[in-house]
């Protein structure tokens, strides 16, 4: 019975943070190149631009996801029809995950050695051709490293939001777990988010040295 339950938890855990870490993933790297692009030593120095982005990124992160996912029920709503459900977790999900991959995104980019980018603004290139053929192409592996903190990130994330109705493990943790008093499915529950967290770190860690080679 509970190898059922858990099975259909994870896929629904899988499907929430599969999504949510395609589009935050897209959202924190427009945050990160405006970041980059914008700051003190940018291609494109902007302190405005910055300043207004960085303080937005730095709210949005300052917010327990808790609080955030019930914050954006009407969000959620007017996007999905619904608040609660798995489908309806991957708005706040993607929400309270997008600033984190724009900090470390922005993070990889700024990695890249300045004489790097100035060899390229010798032989003429533009800001475009830097950016992406010479900055995201030298910070690729730590890109990669990036979006796996991400997704760890996301998971614990989505643990949360069964809580308040999301599905998946967190949902099963609390339902058959914690209300019915079965020490036996939190044990579980967590066993299978530990091995989940350690098979993408694991796998995160052989891309980024294949990658470093």
């Amino acid at each position: 019975m509970y190898k059922e339950i858990l099975i259909s938890a994870l896929k629904e855990t899988v499907f929430m943070v599969g999504y949510s870490t395609i589009f935050a993933v897209i959202i924190g790297f427009i945050l990160a190149i405006v970041l980059v692009v914008t700051d003190d030593k940018g291609l494109k120095p902007n302190k405005f631009i910055y300043g207004i982005l960085d303080l937005f990124i730095n709210i949005l992160r300052s917010f327990p996801f808790i609080i955030l996912m019930i914050a954006i029920i009407p969000l959620t709503k007017l996007l999905v029809g619904k608040s609660i459900g798995t489908v309806a977790a991957i708005v706040p999900l993607t929400i309270g995950a997008a600033p984190f991959a724009a900090r470390v995104l922005e993070s990889a980019l700024k990695e890249v050695e300045p004489g790097l980018i100035e060899a390229a603004k010798s032989f003429g290139a533009t800001n475009t051709q830097i950016l992406f053929r010479v900055m995201v192409k030298e910070a690729f592996p730590s890109i990669i490293r990036g979006i796996i903190l991400t997704i760890i990130n996301l998971i614990g994330y989505s643990a949360m939001a069964g809580a308040v109705g999301g599905g998946g493990l967190g949902h099963v943790a609390i339902s058959y777990g914690y209300n019915r008093f079965n020490t036996e499915v939190m044990i579980y529950t967590v066993i299978v988010l530990i091995i989940l967290v350690q098979i993408i770190q694991s796998f995160g860690n052989l891309v980024y040295k294949n990658l470093n080679k």
